[in-house]
């Protein structure tokens, strides 16, 4: 039995036979497709999955992590169709890694952005160096609680050695949000381990990018943002924040201020819960974004979108800009799951 496979970067279909992988296939039927060990462990030949079911056999965690499969990454050389199927390798700059690392890191700083936002500092004591690209995210153990995930939101150290910041919000049934909302301190230790995800800026990209943020999905966004204008990256920049009310904005001047130097950045923030009166943007911000691009917004054409926040608005979003005629490989999303969301998820059977 076999299985017929479509590779967006290759003009015909290719056929999978039961118990061959698609590398093995693409390369016995001539398509150029990137790889290297064949063997699971080095991520050369990771692709994007778009349609069909594929079953992995066993591959290393430093070739594709928990996280990139959650989000749809595959590697070729462990991926047999058990039904049609298509997918995508990844273009040259989706191709970066760091080494996987375990710091141990001490609090440097500890600070309220929000009523239930930490803006959390570590330094690296041990372990290093750290270097991740912007929009990535590391599991932080606090204590002797469980590792949770959460997003770097400063520029990285291209030495990494440095400091590491996140923004870390307190919410409803969250063990380690609540230990750093009450208990965490200063010179706490806290153990890292990352860098993880895909959902990173593409540096070589020179079209429009469209930041969307929702709550602590700031973090990453911030980091891709100031990190592109680190870079003198010159295109387009929109960056939309949407929060509930007043009390969930943070570091509005910061971007603002940012804006008056960079004349290719904007900042929208936008208000989906807004007291009645308020002269901002208001609505949910995947909506905003929709009508700025049916109006003057004509900036998708060529452009690359970064999505951080709650599922909720991620999806949304996801949906409105693929609806408008921007590529799911253009769109790079990172979904805020909660612990309880994500023992949902398990439940069910979602990885």
């Amino acid at each position: 039995m076999s299985h017929s496979v479509v590779l967006r970067h290759w003009p015909a279909p290719i056929r999978v036979e039961t118990g061959e992988t698609v590398l093995e296939a693409a390369l016995a039927q001539g398509a150029p497709f990137p790889h290297g060990c064949r063997s699971g462990n080095c991520g050369a030949c990771k692709s994007r999955l778009y349609r069909g079911a594929i079953e992995m056999t066993p591959y290393s965690d430093y070739a594709l992590t928990a996280g990139e499969r959650a989000q749809g990454l595959i590697l070729a050389c462990r991926a047999m169709p058990q039904s049609d199927a298509e997918l995508g390798w990844l273009e040259a700059d989706d191709l970066v890694s760091h080494p996987l690392r375990d710091l141990t890191c001490r609090v440097a700083a500890l600070g309220d952005l929000t009523h239930d936002i930490k803006l959390v500092r570590l330094r690296i004591a041990e372990g290093g160096p750290f270097t991740f690209s912007a929009g990535q995210y590391a599991a932080l153990g606090f204590d002797a609680l469980a590792p949770r995930d959460y997003s770097m939101a400063n520029v990285p150290d291209r030495d990494g050695g440095g400091e590491i910041e996140f923004h870390i919000r307190h919410v409803a049934g969250g063990v380690s949000s609540a230990y750093v909302a009450k208990g965490l301190k200063r010179g706490d230790t806290v153990r890292v381990k990352g860098p993880y995800g895909s959902s990173y800026l593409r540096e070589q990209h020179a079209g429009p990018i469209l930041a969307v943020a929702g709550g602590s999905g700031l973090a990453p966004i911030k980091s891709i943002v100031e990190t592109a204008l680190s870079l003198g990256m010159r295109q387009p920049i929109r960056l939309y924040f949407g929060v509930r009310d007043e009390r969930d904005l943070y570091l509005e001047a910061h971007f603002q201020a940012l804006a008056a130097q960079h004349a290719n950045l904007k900042f929208i923030p936008v208000l989906s819960a807004a007291a009645a009166g308020t002269k901002r943007r208001a609505g949910f911000v995947h909506q905003t974004v929709a009508e700025d691009i049916a109006g003057a917004l004509a900036e998708l054409d060529g452009a690359k979108a970064y999505l951080a926040g709650p599922p909720v608005m991620v999806e949304a979003a996801t949906a409105m800009l693929e609806q408008r005629g921007l590529r799911r490989e253009d769109i790079h999303a990172d979904a805020f799951y909660t612990e309880a969301e994500r023992a949902q998820q398990a439940a069910g059977g979602a990885r």
